[in-house]
């Protein structure tokens, strides 16, 4: 009788890469730098093979196309190997660069989740890929038999945002489990909210399945979003897919600097993360005692989905009151719903005595 475990392979080995590749990617040969062609051992070397200007100002010199000493760190801290790691100008890039490397223009088809994050349709629409929307179930969890009925040979990827933006919740790891058993094509999760969630990430299971892609960003719990810097995390063999079409120099150099920075000081990104779960734990308690909320959502990110009873009149009086939140009431399944982002103490307290006074 086989074994879970026999089942889950036999499910899985039809899961082959290269039928996922699209075909002008896989001929291609990626531009080689000269950053590429000799790497720094950190010896006193005169570089004069890139044509840059010689008069050192701190980033005069290209960076490193690789971003090495960066992704070590990352490596070490996640638990992975480099191999298994690409670096973007924000998740925003990463997410291109696959619909670029797995998706024929005007033949594949991707699914996505809404509600969900709006880049996904952006970028198929972008990328000329048709893009399957299959609603979340009305407890904001994905709906496996319907998005199974959607796969067809040509769907590539499958965009699962967990914790979920905009609704705040993580989806049921079964559920994700099933998908990644059943689909031969790439499930990619979008973490950029794991560090407030008290789920664990996929990076865990990167070796059980090789149609695994994990994203995740320093804009949230690290708080540089300004810098860009977004996470692909994957089977090697997918990473140096993706490598082949990246722009040579997609990582500046001020970023690779100041992210490095930060990652090393994990301590604080840990102490700020912790605030901003104790400042959401009081948020929540605020928001049961306003009178025009009708539901708070569970949430494992720094926000909070709160349906009142009219979300464009409320949106309007916060906003007189010098508070921004986000209106979400055009979203499928979040009709008058506003989202509030966990802020400092003092906004949140702001924010708490605006909602009493309207």
């Amino acid at each position: 009788m086989a074994t879970l475990n026999d089942q889950h392979h036999i499910e899985l080995m039809s899961f082959n890469l290269d039928n996922i590749i699209r075909e002008n990617v896989k001929g291609l040969s990626p531009y080689s730098s000269a950053r590429d062609e000799y790497v720094s051992d950190g010896s006193t070397m005169v570089f004069l093979d890139a044509n840059e200007n010689p008069f050192e100002n701190g980033v005069n010199r290209y960076p490193d196309p690789q971003q090495r000493g960066l992704k070590a760190i990352l490596a070490e801290q996640k638990g992975i190997k480099e191999e298994n790691i690409l670096l973007g100008n924000g998740s925003d890039e990463v997410l291109d660069l696959l619909f670029r490397a797995f998706c024929e223009p005007k033949q594949d088809n991707v699914i996505t989740l809404p509600p969900t994050y709006g880049m996904y349709k952006v970028l198929s629409g972008i990328n000329l890929v048709e893009n399957r929307e299959v609603l979340l179930t009305d407890d904001f969890q994905p709906n496996v038999s319907e998005i199974k009925k959607a796969i067809d040979e040509h769907t590539k990827l499958l965009f699962i945002c967990s914790p979920n933006n905009p609704t705040g919740n993580s989806f049921s790891t079964n559920s994700i489990e099933e998908l990644l058993n059943s689909f031969n094509g790439l499930v990619v999760i979008d973490e950029a909210y794991i560090d407030f969630s008290s789920e664990e990430s996929w990076t865990s299971k990167l070796n059980d399945y090789p149609n695994l892609i994990i994203t995740q960003t320093l804009s949230k719990a690290y708080g540089m979003a300004g810098i860009r810097l977004g996470i692909c995390i994957a089977s090697a063999e997918i990473i140096a897919v993706v490598n082949k079409i990246k722009p040579p120099y997609n990582v500046n150099q001020l970023t690779q600097e100041k992210a490095t920075t930060r990652v090393l000081d994990i301590n604080s990104v840990k102490n700020e993360v912790n605030e901003i779960l104790a400042e959401r734990a009081k948020l929540e308690e605020a928001l049961t005692t306003v009178s025009f909320v009708e539901k708070i959502y569970p949430t494992n990110a720094n926000f909070i989905l709160a349906k009142v009873d009219d979300a464009t009149l409320r949106y309007n009086q916060l906003l007189a009151k010098g508070v921004v939140v986000r209106n979400r009431t055009t979203q499928p399944l979040c009709e008058n719903t506003l989202r509030f982002t966990v802020g400092s103490a003092v906004e949140n307290k702001t924010l708490a005595e605006a909602l009493k006074m309207i």
